[in-house]
């Protein structure tokens, strides 16, 4: 879906972003926008970061004791 912003401050900052950065609109605008979600995420507490990787560590359950190193050579035909 197309954006669509009718907005003069925004279109001026724009222009001003196309000027520093020797980009097209389109740049300027993808580049700001992928910064800010960025530094967004980055502003997270590490609690809503991490808890992702937390729901997935408990998806796949606790860590099963074996010798992992014999296990993977199996799997690929090794000694």
């Amino acid at each position: 879906m197309p954006l669509y912003i009718k907005d003069p401050e925004v279109d001026r900052l724009a222009d001003e972003l196309v000027g520093l950065t020797k980009t097209s609109k389109v740049g300027a605008v993808k580049t700001a926008l992928k910064r800010e979600i960025a530094s967004r995420k980055q502003s997270l507490p590490i609690r809503d970061r991490l808890a992702k990787s937390l729901a997935m560590a408990r998806a796949a359950g606790p860590y099963a004791p074996g010798d992992h190193k014999r296990e993977t050579n199996e799997m690929w035909g090794e000694d």
